[in-house]
């Protein structure tokens, strides 16, 4: 195989026996680096783990790489546990970060890790476990990091190299095989420059927030129709495209708005049609509604792919997609991150997301995550990127410093859970406070920092102590419950301690953990509980309160989560042995994300039953997970599917 500059230097450096982050565009070709790694371990009888950031991408990477290497694949992810013991070992980066936590032994065998989407680590949510994986890495295993583009990737580089001395070599790609070329959707026109979209939709005041609505000489806009866009790339022979919206229902409205579309010529159609309906069949989808209501327009070449859709069908659409037979795809951002989708053309439906807390102007690093989709290697010469453009919502400088602005650094956001400190005290005792200093955290930030995230982890060491969770510098039995439930360890632990899990039937530690996962959305409404939900709903209510006031005194964000039992009604009827069709005539939650929250509570069910509880109470959760993970809710069964 002919490889890239950047690809055949990482790849020097792995024959040396170094260790390698690579640092280059969406679309560069990072990919080949880990088939390298995976490929050598298997030649040299190693074993080799690679870590993503969400499960659908590590699903995917199972299926691409079991074509690959068969047998010799296996995947855990928490709802997942296929061929564990395999010598190539996928999984996610919190399935990754519990093993070093709780079972370092199992990873002896394991020469290499691959962290794909490195610069997950700067995630408000979730970066903390990336960073929590690197600081406990074992001595033994060398690492491969792929990442998104970032100017401090020496800085991160470094932080590696100081707190584990290895040899560690960093290769950076700032150029792309597809070069990119950007154009603008303003005024009902196209532009095919900045310069030229200033003139179409920004003409004078350019120095005036965007909020001033004087700052330019429109105030009625012309629209700019994204049915007209798709016709415009259908007569400059620009697609296949991926058009992102960053809502569930505007992907389904946008696709259903080209219904006057045929994008596909009779043998397509007819290709489509087959595909279409072996996949359905193979996935047991032909009997669902979602799966009719999206066919008249997957028989034209569109589709839409979000996750509030039935994970099988997302798979068979990715499937239609991979077989170049979807045109256009309206999708959320999910499809940009490491799934291996390229367009010839990418769309931005607009250019704000919802960040946290509310919705910003995107990131540079987010925008060419996605834009680099655009431009298929070894098919294109140029990737086209389209942005929908209203004056009135994005000013020209920002528009300016998205596109040619400087990628945002990677910055720590390092967070210990309680479940990560219980563990780490096991190990060190007060001793535990000198892991801060390893962290990227310590290395990035300035006293007053450092000194605030350490006070934070003895806040939530004073808190375990407060509640028993640590008593004589030891840990607990209820410590020890605690250490295995990531996310909801002190709610979940004083249920335990109080000895109502012990009561409590199949059906309601179902429930309970359902309660711990689930967030509804805004303007959901919620059911009417039977009493038993009511009694339990009130129990939590208190426990979580208890908590909360505890950390608001000690001043821990976040705060630990409260439960919710909307979803109730559906769990109570699907453990009932009612049809997935009809438990979701109790709620108004999509059933894609109905699907997730259930497996999201067997994954606490086997925290849960990890942990040192009785035997009675394991035989109840154990008859609880299977009367929740069964049909559509077993992940497994879907990956299974050849």
């Amino acid at each position: 195989m002919i490889y890239d500059r950047f690809q055949e230097k990482a790849i020097g450096h792995i024959r040396d026996g170094h260790s390698v982050i690579v640092s280059a565009p969406t679309g560069a070709g990072k990919t080949v680096i880990a088939e390298y790694v995976i490929e050598d371990c298997l030649a040299k009888g190693t074993r080799c783990v690679y870590t993503a950031p969400i499960k659908a991408l590590s699903n995917q990477k199972f299926r691409d790489f079991q074509g690959s290497y068969e047998k010799k694949i296996g995947i855990l992810t928490g709802d997942v546990s296929i061929n564990p013991s395999a010598p190539i070992l996928i999984m996610t980066t919190e399935i990754f970060r519990n093993k070093l936590l709780e079972e370092k032994e199992s990873l002896k065998d394991y020469s290499w890790i691959i962290f794909d989407e490195i610069h997950y680590l700067d995630d408000y949510e979730r970066g903390t476990v990336w960073e929590e994986s690197l600081i406990f890495l074992p001595s033994h295993m060398k690492m491969l990091a792929l990442s998104a583009t970032i100017p401090n990737i020496d800085e991160f580089a470094k932080w590696l190299s100081t707190i584990h001395k290895m040899p560690l070599k960093v290769v950076k790609e700032k150029e792309r095989p597809v070069p990119l070329h950007f154009f603008y959707q303003c005024q009902g026109q196209i532009a095919d420059s900045l310069n030229d979209l200033k003139r179409i939709g920004y003409k004078n005041n350019l120095s005036h927030s965007y909020h001033d609505r004087s700052y330019h000489k429109y105030d009625h806009l012309k629209p700019n129709r994204p049915t007209s866009l798709v016709r415009y790339l259908y007569d400059n022979n620009q697609l296949p495209c991926i058009y992102f919206s960053f809502g569930r229902r505007r992907c389904e409205y946008l696709a259903q708005e080209m219904h006057g579309f045929d994008l596909l010529n009779p043998d397509e159609k007819r290709r489509i049609k087959e595909l279409y309906g072996e996949l359905c069949n193979r996935f047991e989808l032909a009997s669902e509604k979602s799966t009719a209501m999206i066919a008249p327009l997957i028989e034209r070449g569109i589709a839409y792919h979000h996750a509030g859709m039935l994970p099988t069908l997302k798979e068979v659409v990715e499937r239609l997609f991979t077989s170049r037979l979807i045109k256009v795809i309206f999708t959320t951002e999910t499809f940009a991150l490491g799934i291996n989708m390229p367009a010839r053309t990418v769309i931005f439906d607009e250019l704000k997301k919802f960040y946290g807390r509310g919705f910003e102007i995107l990131k540079t690093r987010d925008f060419y995550q996605m834009a680099g989709r655009s431009g298929r290697r070894g098919i294109d010469t140029e990737g086209f990127v389209i942005s929908r453009i209203n004056p009135h919502r994005i000013s020209y400088q920002q528009l300016h410093n998205i596109i040619y602005g400087r990628p945002e650094e990677v910055r720590s956001k390092f967070n210990a859970s309680y479940a990560t400190v219980l563990n780490l005290y096991e190990k060190y005792g007060e001793k535990l406070y000198n892991i801060y200093p390893l962290s990227f955290h310590c290395f990035q930030e300035k006293k007053q920092h450092q000194k605030r995230a350490l006070d934070l982890l003895r806040s939530r060491v004073a808190i375990l102590k407060q509640l028993g969770c640590i008593r004589k510098n030891r840990i607990t039995e209820k410590g020890a419950f605690a250490s295995r439930i990531y996310g909801y360890e002190l709610g979940l632990s004083e249920l335990y301690s109080k000895g109502m899990l012990e009561h409590l039937s199949e059906t309601e530690l179902g429930i309970l953990c359902l309660g711990f996962v689930f967030e509804p959305k805004k303007g959901i409404t919620s059911p009417r509980l039977d009493k038993k939900t009511k009694t339990l709903a009130r129990t939590t209510d208190s426990v979580i309160a208890d908590i909360q006031r505890m950390e608001k005194r000690f001043r821990i964000r976040p705060l630990s989560k409260q439960c919710f039992f909307d979803l109730t009604p559906c769990l109570e009827a699907w453990m009932r042995g009612v049809s997935f069709e009809n438990i979701l005539n109790y709620t108004d939650t999509d059933e894609g994300e109905v699907i997730r929250y259930f497996r999201m509570s067997t994954q606490l069910l086997r925290e849960i039953l990890d942990a040192p509880v009785s035997a009675k109470l394991k035989i109840r959760l154990k008859k609880a997970l299977s009367l929740i993970n069964h049909g559509i809710i077993d992940a497994e069964r879907q990956l299974r599917v050849q």
